[in-house]
């Protein structure tokens, strides 16, 4: 038969080129259905955060004023926030193009890039518990851990989980946080998407030619089973008849 022939033939071969990635899919999903988010994101390691001190808004400096001191050019701002930052009231400055400027509201001093005392400052008011600080380095460029466009202070943590919190050198906000669980995590995601470089792009030619290989796999498997069960069942009819 012309169509079980060639179900067999794709079946086989394609399976064989395939049957690697789908075992790794396989593993991928169980793996990340099996890890708790909160541990893989260190939600479980950040200070619980306390009722926010109101803001001394009868000291806090105009936007015009504080960008003037901080010697910034507000014609290419899209944005500016107020809030707060290490109990200190802060601007935020959003420019369309460029790195957030942070500038103190009460003294107009700019206060980015951070200093790496800053930036041990931000990483000790986000961890939860008794940090011990293994290591501070700066990054101008994205690493394979912390994939923003923009530098930032990676602090290392001592606590027994590999943790790394990457504070941004300009916004001031801790942008990520890397563990052990995270590493191992995100190393099955890279098998899951196949993207073996950054990491992230799930939409790729490599990802829709072995999922459409893997369907063929299936679907081809499956007119074998309908021919298989079909014919089982005519021997059976002719041994009743």
């Amino acid at each position: 038969m012309i169509i079980q022939r060639w179900a067999v033939r794709i079946h086989k071969w394609v399976a064989l080129i395939v049957g690697i990635q789908i075992v790794l899919w396989i593993a991928g999903g169980l793996v990340m259905s099996a890890l708790s988010l909160e541990i893989v994101r260190g939600e479980h390691n950040i200070e619980e955060a306390g009722e926010p001190a109101p803001l001394p808004v009868g000291e806090v400096l105009e936007i015009g004023e504080a960008a003037r001191i901080a010697e910034l050019d507000t014609s290419g701002m899209e944005s500016v926030v107020l809030g707060r930052w290490l109990d200190r009231p802060v601007y935020r400055f959003h420019p369309a193009e460029g790195h957030v400027a942070l500038v103190d509201a009460v003294t107009g001093e700019q206060l980015s890039p951070l200093s790496e005392e800053m930036a041990i400052a931000v990483a000790r008011a986000d961890y939860a518990g008794d940090e011990i600080i293994a290591a501070v380095e700066y990054f101008q460029e994205p690493t394979w851990e912390y994939r923003r466009a923009h530098p930032a202070w990676r602090v290392s943590i001592d606590d027994g989980e590999g943790t790394r919190l990457y504070v941004a050198a300009h916004s001031g906000r801790v942008d990520a946080r890397r563990n052990d669980v995270w590493r191992f995590y995100d190393f099955f995601w890279m098998l899951h998407i196949m993207d073996y470089e950054a990491r992230e792009n799930s939409h790729h030619p490599l990802i829709i030619t072995a999922s459409g290989a893997a369907l063929l796999t299936v679907l081809a498997g499956f007119l074998l089973l309908i021919i298989k069960m079909t014919r089982a069942a005519r021997t059976v009819m002719a041994r009743r008849d």
